[in-house]
C-alpha cells in the first residue's frame, strides 16, 4: 500500500505539478487512512470499499478532529481514487459519495502599521541569531512570501543589488521586490550572522536554525511568537500574521487588486479579495476607538 502512496505522490508532482505542501497532506492522509484499513484486514487499495471511507470519517469525527482535517482528507481521498480509476486498477470510486463537512471561514487576523513596526522593532540587538530573527522577519513583512517559501530561500533566490526574491512552490516561479528596510536587514545579517549560523560553507539556504540545520516552520513560528509576546500584542501571532497583514496594508495604502495578488502568488483573485474586507474592517476598528466623538 505504501508504493501505491509513492506512486500516486510522484504521479501528482510530475504530473499535477502540486506544491511540496499539497504532496506531503496527501500522502499524510492517505498513511493514516492505510494504517486504518489495515487493522480492518484490508491489504491494498482496491480492496477499499465505501463502508471503509465511511467508517474512517466517522472515527474522524468522534476524536474531535476539525472540519478542515477532514475536508482535506476527503479531498486527498477522492483525488487518491480517482487517479486509481484512470490507472485502471479499479472501475468503481469509493469515495464519490464522500461529504465534506462545512468550515466556517475565519477571517485571518491583521496587525495594525503600528503593531507591525513593534514587532519588527523587538529583535534589536547584534547577537546572530537576533540579526537572523529580524532578516527574515523583515522579508517576511516586506515580500508577504509564505513562510515555506522564506524558510526554503537560497543564496541564489536573493537580489540585493535589484531588491527582489525569487520564490518556488513546486514548479511555480514568482519574483517578489522588497524595500530598503529589508535590504538593509538582509546585508546586516549576511555580513555578521549568517556564517557563525550555518557553519557549512557549502550549504546555500538562505537561512538555517542555530545548528545550522534547515529551519522548519514550527521553528520559524516560534520565533514569530516569541517576538510577539515580546512586543506585548494580543491574540495569536503567527508567521501567517505578517503575510495577511503584508496584504491588508498593501491594499488599505492603494496597491490594486490584481498586482497584490500576483506578489502573494494567489490562483484566484477572490482569495486576495479577502484582504480588502479586512483591510475596511481594521480601518472602522481603529476609527472607532480613537475617534473621541464615536
Amino acid at each position: 500500500m505504501e508504493r501505491e502512496i509513492n506512486a500516486f505522490i510522484s504521479y501528482m508532482h510530475e504530473q499535477r505539478q502540486t506544491s511540496g505542501n499539497t504532496e506531503a497532506a496527501y500522502a499524510r492522509d492517505l498513511r493514516k487512512l492505510m494504517e486504518y484499513v489495515q487493522q480492518q484486514g484490508v491489504e491494498s487499495f482496491t480492496q477499499v470499499t465505501a463502508d471503509h471511507l465511511h467508517a474512517y470519517v466517522m472515527e474522524l469525527e468522534g476524536q474531535g478532529r476539525k472540519a478542515a482535517t477532514i475536508s482535506r482528507f476527503i479531498a486527498s481521498a477522492k483525488a487518491f481514487f480517482t487517479w486509481q480509476i484512470s490507472q485502471g486498477v479499479r472501475t468503481d470510486h469509493p469515495a464519490k459519495e464522500l461529504k465534506a463537512p462545512k468550515i466556517e471561514k475565519k477571517p485571518p487576523e491583521i496587525l495594525t502599521e503600528e503593531e507591525i513596526m513593534r514587532l519588527l522593532d523587538q529583535p534589536s540587538s547584534l547577537a546572530p541569531k537576533e540579526l537572523r530573527d529580524k532578516a527574515m522577519m523583515e522579508l517576511l513583512y516586506a515580500t508577504g512570501i509564505r513562510v515555506s517559501e522564506l524558510i526554503s530561500l537560497e543564496l541564489d533566490d536573493v537580489n540585493l543589488q535589484l531588491e527582489y526574491v525569487t520564490c518556488r512552490d513546486g514548479h511555480k516561479e514568482r519574483t517578489v521586490p522588497f524595500g530598503a528596510t529589508a535590504k538593509c536587514a538582509l546585508e546586516l545579517y549576511l555580513e555578521k550572522s549568517r556564517s557563525k549560523l550555518v557553519g557549512n560553507a557549502e550549504c546555500r539556504l538562505l537561512f538555517t536554525n542555530c545548528s545550522g540545520e534547515p529551519m522548519s516552520r514550527q521553528g520559524f513560528w516560534k520565533i514569530v511568537k516569541y517576538y510577539g509576546k515580546q512586543a506585548g500584542l494580543s491574540g495569536e501571532i503567527t508567521p501567517h500574521t505578517l503575510r495577511h497583514s503584508f496584504a491588508a496594508h498593501l491594499l488599505g495604502n492603494g496597491a490594486d487588486l490584481k498586482s497584490v495578488q500576483e506578489l502573494m502568488g494567489h490562483s484566484d483573485i477572490s482569495t486576495t479579495q479577502v484582504y480588502m474586507q479586512l483591510s475596511d474592517r481594521k480601518i472602522r476598528e481603529v476609527y472607532k476607538k480613537a475617534h473621541p466623538r464615536v
